[in-house]
């Protein structure tokens, strides 16, 4: 409190910075937390408020006849741009601002002062929800190829490495060591991600201080036994997230890449993603073509591709598709490193991670994925005590349904498997994401809340599956019955096979060369068989005609059938009778 010149200023305004017209009238606090401004009003008294350590930057801009302007960037996106009526309170509000938003002790941070007022039961638990070890035994470590190591308790090797780091098995204390000696920031090769279901494994790392020449032992040896704890692969990536030529620079420096000439079974790739700074300046051009107050859509879309800002984000989802697919897809481990090995290198082994494992697309796996790669090996644990300040996860666990997904569905997240994000320019380049960068835009024309806009869209896929499940029953049955009909005509086809009545013989012969051939076919039968044993179907002719009416009796004279008589069945066949005119009707046997 003690850097807090102006605690209250009246009359302050909060401008749109679309529209002037809609600005709040109000009154402006400071706080030894934050910033907060309450709109005058009788009814509804709105408040915003902003926390100190989200403020990105502050300035005070040139006095007009309306009063002292201050404009405040937060790291959110958020623009807050506050008219003072004083030019002397303007400057105690912006000294105040910039005291309290730049710490210069760690016991300054909010997180030293927040107290929820939990008893010390309720903080260790709030510390012990997100627990890296059950993660890594989630994945399956140990096992026969990797351990847990405390080479680094009391952070002595490295400051900004956890206590426990998971090595593979066939990397000694001295290898470690030997290692870290010859990494940037002593931060050694690490396991990252495992794959239980092919033994690739992403690992993590900073640059090799090679130089031009340098090498050291240990440091091959660790890249030789991360090569060997994945038996089904002969080799290694090494992905360094830089572009080439900056890799190349810093070996100037006395650091740069590895030599493949030293490291044997392994194959290199440059990403080509730049450095933080690079980064940061493109993200100031994109926010200031948001802050263009009329923009034609030319100007806001040339702006957009001259910061080069969607650029570096595909740039790092290739580096993260790349990994992802070397594991699943070749099973191949992978190591990965920037310069440090904190930026990059964190923003694409939690790519590939988010992309090989639908764990971590769950709101708790989201959580240790974070505490994993970016809390873990990016913070310096001895300037952190747990026992001062109260872990965040505890409350957005506690409140999940606000963060939650509505339509996120857990049984078609964990078919999908691995992700494989559609890259094309015309797929994402183009794609501006107003949700994130102008969601604190009032003057912006009204639209559809998110939220109700993805309920929407989760009533019409459900619509649209409950159809698509009718439709598939309805195609079932179809077929079903489709099948049933197959059935029933090929039994009756067999049973006409059965019969002697195939499809070819189911009229009549025309000529008595026919009838003759016909005759030839039929198998014999001796008289010892009798009826009981084969089964005959008797057609008299009267039979015949009467269910055939192009057999009259001059049908019958022109076809010969007058000429046939039957015998006594010694040959199977119907052959002239040697006593024909004691018999007044002539039969055809068929056998079967």
């Amino acid at each position: 409190m003690e850097h807090i010149r102006m605690p209250k200023v009246e009359n302050v305004r909060l401008l749109d910075r679309l529209s002037s017209r809609k600005a709040a009238l109000g009154t402006l606090y400071l706080t030894a937390t934050h910033v907060i401004f309450v709109e005058n009003g009788s009814e509804a008294r709105k408040e915003t408020w902003v926390l100190h350590s989200q403020i990105s930057s502050i300035e005070k801009q040139a006095t007009t006849a309306t009063g002292c302007p201050l404009l405040i960037r937060c790291k959110n996106f958020q623009v807050i741009q506050l008219v003072i009526p004083q030019e002397r309170d303007c400057h105690d509000v912006y000294i105040s601002l910039i005291r309290l938003t730049r710490p210069v002790k760690y016991e300054e941070l909010y997180c030293f002062s927040f107290n929820p007022k939990l008893d010390k039961e309720e903080r260790e638990q709030g510390w012990k929800l997100v627990d890296l070890n059950e993660e890594y035994n989630r994945m399956g470590i140990p096992n026969n190829y990797w351990q847990i190591s405390d080479v680094n308790r009391d952070y002595g090797v490295c400051d900004s490495y956890p206590t426990e780091v998971y090595v593979p098995k066939s990397a000694t204390a001295h290898i470690i060591v030997g290692s870290s000696k010859f990494r940037s920031r002593r931060r050694f090769p690490a396991l990252s991600y495992y794959c239980k279901e092919n033994n690739a494994s992403i690992c993590r790392s900073s640059q090799p201080l090679s130089g031009f020449s340098a090498r050291c032992l240990e440091d091959e040896q660790m890249l030789q036994a991360i090569r060997k704890a994945n038996p089904g692969s002969d080799f290694i990536y090494v992905v360094d997230t830089r572009p080439k030529l900056n890799a190349m620079a810093n070996r100037a420096a006395g650091k740069g890449y590895e030599n493949e000439d030293n490291y044997s079974n392994i194959k290199f790739q440059f990403i080509g993603i730049e450095n933080i700074h690079v980064m940061r300046n493109s993200l100031q051009k994109m926010l200031e073509v948001c802050e263009l107050k009329s923009p034609s859509m030319s100007d806001f879309l040339w702006g957009l591709e001259n910061s080069g800002w969607l650029k570096h984000i595909k740039a790092i989802m290739d580096a993260g598709i790349f990994i992802a697919k070397a594991v699943a897809e070749e099973g191949v481990s992978v190591l990965v490193h920037c310069s440090d090995g904190w930026d990059r290198t964190a923003q694409v082994c939690s790519v590939a991670s988010l992309l090989l494992d639908p764990y971590y697309r769950t709101m708790k796996g989201f959580m240790v994925l974070i505490e994993k790669d970016w809390v873990s090996f990016g913070h310096k644990f001895n300037h952190r005590i747990q026992e001062r300040t109260y872990s965040l996860w505890a409350h957005l666990w506690k409140n999940r349904a606000d963060y939650l997904n509505p339509l996120y569905r857990p049984d078609h997240s964990k078919t999908q498997g691995t992700l494989c994000p559609q890259m094309a320019p015309c797929n994402f380049l183009y794609k501006f994401w107003s949700g994130m960068y102008n969601r604190f835009e009032k003057g912006l024309h009204p639209r559809q809340s998110v939220t109700d806009y993805l309920m929407a869209v989760k009533e019409e896929t459900q619509q649209l599956e409950e159809e698509l499940e009718v439709l598939g029953e309805r195609l079932a049955n179809l077929q079903k019955s489709q099948l049933n009909d197959n059935k029933v005509k090929s039994k009756q086809q067999d049973q006409s096979k059965h019969l002697g009545l195939s499809t070819s013989s189911n009229s009549l012969a025309n000529t008595p060369q026919e009838y003759s051939n016909d005759l030839k076919s039929f198998p014999s039968r001796s008289p010892s068989q009798g009826d009981e044993e084969d089964s005959a179907l008797i057609l008299t002719q009267d039979n015949l005609k009467s269910s055939d009416p192009d057999l009259s009796a001059n049908s019958d004279q022109e076809s010969g059938v007058e000429d046939l008589s039957c015998r006594s069945p010694s040959g199977g066949g119907c052959l002239p009778s040697e006593d024909s005119g004691k018999d007044s009707d002539e039969a055809v046997f068929l056998a079967v």
